[in-house]
């Protein structure tokens, strides 16, 4: 009981066009939230991984951070021609990007937050989602390096007077991603040249290790991958995508999902039991298990543990995004972006499912630090009408909606998941269901049989042959019936007007033809 106690409160950012506000989180009295930071002019705002600090932009290239135990501004900062800003991990140190007025100046700048200096400049011409934030660290900080040019140059943290203190040469490079916490490796993707495959190789972010690769995986048909490190550092998924399908089963592409350890024991695919894209692939808490949404729709969805073998097979849906439970515990399977919109809430320490709801034209989701709620938020500029905030409990009854003019952001407060007890009191299983149901695509559809009293003695007449159907539509009927529950197909057993004329003409010209060759066998006697 005490350490429920001690647990800190929830908190829920909400930005709107021109403001921010920072609500007390759920249980809210009275089913109203109360707020803790009056609505305050900005930008643009985010948290910093540890929920330490708050960046807020605001106009004219003003960069200011809160303190987010207090709420109050801890420092603020003036950058002409701002482009973009993050802030590290544990909120030490703030990036800025800012536009070149000339070709040799220094445009990112690093500054250390407390002091409110700059500590270190650099030169970057172009911003691209694998070259910012410029500067990398892990979710410790006691990492950080930057990706140039056939290298990798690496910062001590800790004291960025010293410049670069080492470097790393890994030819034709093209993206990294270091290790969480501890933050003891570096994954280096290098793209295919020249006829030579393309490579995912893990080194040691120490100096004295780096002489040779830890492990390394190579391959054809990759354009770019999506790393995902596990918690203790011990193991990397990769997504390898290619620009094109040579299939031609995929307009967008192909992609592949890749497991490498550092240790080298474990190295290739990850063996998924359906053809088609890899939607979503997350790691548990724990980091001994991960869960990948995978396939064709419906897509299909298994969890493994960190050797790669089946725990639970989580049977197939409209779904294309994974959220665990930051307790571990729970895991919640969505169908959002082009899909409808459901969501199904699973115990998987109990292999059992929880409950589903829908939360439709959701935009983002996440569970609460404590894992007790879950929340969805519909926002611009993706969709400009219906926005709103949506907040489930973790069995999936909605417990809060609040609807906005235009919502532009909705995010928990991050909290280290150990300051919060364990979840309680979940809500029973929905009867006794089986976890592994396998559904093929020709089940649910219904073939005439024909009455036996009537046909036993007649012999059927040649089958005519089919219409040419394309193979993308022979299923798709089922496909529909699966994934929006027959709707789609409903009315599809109806005949149009020229059809029923065309068969009530067929019957009378049999029973025409039947009464004439009767006619003609008793004119024969």
């Amino acid at each position: 009981m005490s350490s429920v106690q001690q647990s800190p409160a929830l908190e829920i950012l909400v930005r709107e066009p021109d403001c921010f506000s920072i609500w007390a989180g759920p249980p809210f009295p009275n089913s109203k939230p109360t707020s803790k930071l009056e609505k305050t002019p900005c930008t643009s705002t985010k948290f910093s991984e540890d929920g330490s600090k708050l960046l807020v932009t605001k106009p004219n290239g003003v960069v200011s951070i809160y303190n987010c135990k207090s709420l109050t501004e801890i420092r603020s900062f003036e950058v002409p021609n701002l482009l973009a800003s993050t802030l590290s991990p544990c909120g030490t140190y703030l990036q800025t990007f800012q536009k070149s007025s000339s070709p040799q100046e220094k445009n990112v700048m690093v500054w250390n937050v407390e002091s409110g200096v700059p500590v270190y400049q650099l030169l970057q011409k172009n911003m691209s989602k694998t070259t910012w934030p410029s500067i990398q660290f892990s979710s410790d900080e006691s990492t950080a390096c930057r990706m140039v040019t056939n290298e990798i140059h690496f910062f001590d943290p800790k004291d960025f007077s010293k410049g670069i203190i080492y470097k790393l040469r890994v030819p034709g490079v093209a993206s990294i991603g270091i290790s969480k916490a501890p933050g003891s490796y570096l994954a280096a993707f290098v793209p295919e040249a020249k006829g030579m495959p393309a490579s995912v190789q893990i080194y040691s972010c120490n100096k004295d290790l780096q002489t040779q690769p830890l492990a390394r995986r190579s391959f054809f048909r990759c354009s770019s991958v999506q790393f995902h490190w596990n918690k203790d550092s011990f193991g990397v998924l990769f997504v390898a995508q290619s620009d094109v399908d040579k299939t031609n089963q995929s307009y967008y592409g192909e992609t592949k999902l890749n497991y490498l350890t550092v240790d080298g024991l474990h190295e290739g695919l990850v063996s998924l039991k359906k053809e088609g894209p890899v939607h979503d692939v997350q790691w548990s808490i724990s980091g001994s298990e991960f869960a990948v949404v995978y396939g064709f729709m419906p897509a299909k969805a298994t969890i493994f543990d960190k050797k790669c073998k089946v725990l639970v097979e989580l049977g197939e849906g409209p779904y294309n995004t994974i959220r665990w439970n930051p307790k571990g515990r729970l895991l919640c399977l969505a169908g959002f972006g082009n899909l409808p919109g459901n969501m199904a809430f699973w115990d998987c320490s109990e292999k059992r499912l929880l409950g589903s709801t829908k939360a439709e034209c959701s935009v983002t989701s996440e569970w609460s630090p404590d894992g007790h709620y879950f929340m969805t938020a519909t926002t611009a500029p993706r969709l400009q009408i219906d926005n709103c905030v949506k907040i489930f409990h973790c069995d999936g009854s909605l417990y809060f909606t609040k609807m906005f003019d235009r919502l532009y952001q909705a995010e928990w407060k991050p909290e280290a998941p150990a300051k919060f007890g364990e979840i309680n009191g979940l809500v029973k299983s929905l009867g006794g269901l089986k976890i592994e149901e396998p559904r093929k695509q020709a089940q649910g559809l219904k073939v005439a049989q024909p009455s036996s009293s009537k046909t036993a003695n007649v012999s059927a007449p040649p089958a005519k042959p089919a219409a040419y159907r394309p193979p993308h539509a022979k299923n798709a009927a089922v496909v529909q019936q699966e994934l929006f529950g027959g709707l789609a197909a409903s009315g599809s057993g109806e005949m149009s007007k020229n059809a029923l004329r065309n068969k009530k003409r067929r019957e009378k010209q049999r029973e025409k033809n039947a009464a004439e060759a009767s006619g003609a066998g008793e004119n024969d006697n």
